[in-house]
Order: C-alpha cells, then sequence, then structure tokens
C-alpha cells in the first residue's frame, strides 16, 4: 500500500519519536463548526513500523450535500459508524506521542480534532508535538503569486511586479500561457468564469461570509456562525442592517439586502 520510496523516507524521520500522517473528512469546511466523518492515519515508528488506523465517524448531524459532493460520504454512509467519543480513546491510543504530519493540518485538520476531543471532554496534547504541514512546505517551495506564475507560463521573469500596468501585462500573458498549456481549459470567458469560482458547495459570497449547505445559505461568521440566513433574517434583521451599512463587498451586502426584503437564495 504505501510505496517503497515513501515508507524508506519517512521512517528515516522517526529516530527520534513516531511520526503519524493523518487526514479528517468533515461535515463542511469551517473548522470551528464542522464535525469529523472520517479519520485516517498511517503511524511510522522507529526501525520501520508502520501501522494503519482509519474510521467512518457518525457526526450527530446531517452533512450537507455540497459536502458529499467533496468527498462521497453520505448520512447512510455514516449511519452505524460509531459517534467520535465512541472512539476517542483509539485515537489517542493510535497518536499516543506522536508528532504529526498532512496537508493543511496546522489550519484545519488539528484544530478540528482538538475541538472533536474537546467536545468529547477529553484533551488531545499537542504541546510538546512537532507539527509538518505539507502545504505549507509546497508553497514556500512552489510560491503561488504572480511572478511565479509568469515563470511557470511565460518563461520569463516578471521584472515590474508590483507596477500596475506590467502587472496587468504579466497577468494576460498568463492566461494565454494556461490556454496552451492545459487543452481541457474552457476556450471562451463563460466557461473560464465558471472554472474560476470557488469549490462547489463552499462560499456563496467573495468575503467568504456565507457558505452553501444543502441549497441554503449559512453564516460563516460572528455569533451567527453556522446559522441559516433566513433564521437571522427572522430573528436578528439588526445585524443584516449592520452588514449593509459596513465595507463588505457589494455580493455579500446583496445577500443581506435580499434577505432583509424575504428573498433568500437556494441551490439545487
Amino acid at each position: 500500500m504505501i510505496p517503497p520510496e515513501t515508507y524508506a523516507a519517512l521512517s528515516a524521520l522517526t529516530g527520534e519519536r513516531p511520526l503519524v500522517v493523518f487526514d479528517l473528512e468533515t461535515t463542511g469546511a469551517d473548522r470551528l463548526t464542522d464535525r469529523i466523518v472520517e479519520i485516517a492515519a498511517l503511524r511510522f515508528g522507529p526501525g520501520g513500523a508502520v501501522a494503519i488506523w482509519e474510521s467512518r465517524v457518525n457526526p450527530g448531524v446531517k452533512i450537507p450535500r455540497e459536502s458529499t459532493r467533496v468527498h462521497g460520504i453520505s448520512d447512510a454512509d455514516v449511519a452505524g459508524a460509531p459517534s467520535f467519543p465512541e472512539i476517542a480513546g483509539q485515537i489517542l491510543e493510535f497518536f499516543g506521542d506522536a508528532d504529526l504530519a498532512g496537508y493543511n493540518v496546522r489550519s484545519f485538520d488539528v484544530p478540528v480534532l482538538l475541538r472533536e476531543f474537546a467536545l468529547a471532554n477529553l484533551v488531545f496534547p499537542v504541546e510538546n508535538r512537532r507539527i509538518v504541514d505539507m502545504q505549507a512546505i509546497y508553497f514556500k517551495k512552489e510560491p503561488r503569486d504572480l511572478a511565479a506564475a509568469v515563470r511557470v507560463f511565460a518563461g520569463r521573469e516578471h521584472a515590474g511586479a508590483h507596477a500596475a500596468l506590467a502587472d496587468a501585462l504579466a497577468s494576460a500573458e498568463v492566461l494565454a500561457g494556461q490556454l496552451r498549456r492545459y487543452p481541457d481549459l474552457p476556450r471562451d470567458v463563460e466557461g473560464l468564469h465558471e472554472i474560476s469560482r470557488p469549490p462547489e458547495g463552499r462560499f456563496a459570497d467573495p468575503d467568504k461570509r456565507f457558505l452553501w449547505r444543502d441549497g441554503e445559505i449559512v453564516f460563516a461568521f460572528s455569533e451567527h456562525r453556522g446559522k441559516t440566513l433566513a433564521e437571522v433574517a427572522e430573528k436578528h434583521p439588526g445585524f443584516l442592517d449592520w452588514m449593509i451599512s459596513k465595507s463588505f463587498s457589494e455580493e455579500s451586502k446583496q445577500i443581506a439586502r435580499d434577505a432583509r426584503k424575504g428573498v433568500f437564495p437556494r441551490k439545487a
């Protein structure tokens, strides 16, 4: 299951203590409110020992269909699965005192895991663990800024970075280069517009203040995080007025304006 070169490289990192590479699938992308529906971990121990642990998890709440489209796990798939408190002891035992690794674990997986343990009235100690985040390494070694894109897609250095005209010209070169490199990209603006949208099932506005959940808009911030737009409009209309008066994006403010009029967008 584990490629030999991967086994050799990670085993070489475990001289002092084990390393657990893990990943979570969840009910959504909000680390403060969403719940675990699946956890899997690889434990690389001293001397080349490797162990694998995985489990589906019944989150105790409905899995939004937007999330099911991402990871393929539905309510039916977890109906007979254990709850997190039922397997928390097994997770603690498997992780032991190991260091942690994963992709985007610092900003998402670790906080979600800690919150699940807290909800189970248990402590998952992290103070003395080292955390290796492959996303952070990737972004440091492969910058994602315009200058990096110009090198990849235009084959030159971006000498005039942060001058508006130079950046605009560079951006045009990058788009042309992307169209050359990726033959499966749409060849019309409408198609490129669609592929430029945030991932399906995520944010309903560029400010990331609203999320799609089961076809309804829910709040992704403030004390109303996780509440539906309709609920806040009914019980806390003043909050929508506050949003309209502040410097949110026009798209975010339009959602609030429509809600004040009793108009609530839905997505099939």
